[in-house]
């Protein structure tokens, strides 16, 4: 499906999450270090910026002219919260179990962002709202 521009960004963030989604769902005793490794960096230079633009522009753009309190909106703030969760547990022994959970659920919060919340914005925002919306990503993306 294509995005309206003002999400570009953001869905283009979501491949390389499922990349590193995939690989924690697959993880082994012998691959964990590396793959936290990797996890930890995505985490530090991409996700946390991605999670902060959509709760900082995204959502208050949305609360503007949609239900803030909208179920699938809900969701995907405690996805965030248990995603936070999950990267803070990781600590020098993480368990393969963890890996395997944090994976599935950067996934499903991948899902849920692409099926059901950028539609949800795209068919709630008017255009100029989505225009206004894409400059103030671009610039938290620069």
């Amino acid at each position: 499906m294509k995005r309206h521009p003002a999400l570009a960004f953001l869905s283009r963030d979501h491949h390389h999450t499922l990349v590193i989604a995939r690989r924690l769902s697959r993880a082994t005793g012998s691959t964990t270090s590396e793959i936290v490794r990797d996890f930890r960096e995505y985490w530090v230079t991409d996700e946390r910026l991605h999670f902060r633009v959509e709760e900082e522009l995204l959502l208050p753009t949305f609360a503007a002219y949609g239900d803030p309190s909208d179920p699938v909106i809900m969701r995907m703030l405690v996805d965030h919260i248990l995603i936070r969760r999950d990267a803070n547990r990781l600590g020098s022994a993480p368990q393969l179990k963890l890996l395997r959970e944090l994976g599935t659920r950067l996934t499903g919060h991948v899902r849920l962002e692409e099926h059901e919340i950028f539609p949800l914005i795209e068919e709630t925002l008017p255009e100029h709202e989505l225009e206004a919306l894409k400059e103030r990503i671009q610039k938290r993306y620069r």
